[in-house]
């Protein structure tokens, strides 16, 4: 991977950091936010595979820890796992379906909530395991199958295809 593209993946990161943590507590839906952050680290991992997503999601997820009151690393965890999967899933389609930016945003933003709220609970943070926690990760997950589709092209631009040699490439 060459600093160009290192240097675009920054600037992603930074930008929905920023955003996640400036304009979207005012966007609410039903007075849930999308996780930006987990959505770019989705997009990141379906463009480039399973290792820069991981390593992608692990910084994201750091970043957007530095600014919640949960147990630092839990939303580094989350976002590397899926980060990991998603790049995983992504390397066994033999073709890219129309709908993959909504529907990966979507699943994606369901099993990082869901991840989430598990490992939290089982870190000792017991108000997260609530049925509030199941109205906020699939209210949370349509939020991000949206949102998915704006982040997806940007990836496609912080990765280019050039920078893809050994990968099936998306088109």
């Amino acid at each position: 991977m060459t600093w160009n593209v290192r240097l675009r993946l920054l600037l992603l990161l930074v930008t929905t950091t920023v955003l996640q943590i400036t304009v979207f507590p005012d966007l609410r839906f039903f007075g849930i936010a999308p996780e930006l952050c987990l959505v770019a680290t989705i997009a990141v991992a379906f463009r480039a595979g399973s290792e820069v997503g991981a390593v992608y999601g692990f910084v994201a997820g750091l970043a957007i820890d530095i600014f919640l009151q949960t147990p630092l690393g839990l939303s580094a965890l989350t976002f590397a796992i899926v980060g990991y999967g998603v790049g995983f899933v992504q390397t066994g389609l033999s073709q890219t379906p129309r709908w993959a930016a909504p529907m990966f945003g979507g699943i994606g933003g369901l099993a990082g909530g869901a991840f989430f709220v598990v490992i939290g609970s089982l870190t000792g943070e017991e108000q997260l395991f609530a049925w509030r926690s199941v109205w906020v990760v699939l209210v949370a997950a349509i939020y991000d199958a949206v949102v998915a589709l704006a982040l997806f092209p940007i990836a496609r631009w912080a990765v280019p295809v050039d920078e893809l040699a050994g990968r099936a490439r998306m088109p």
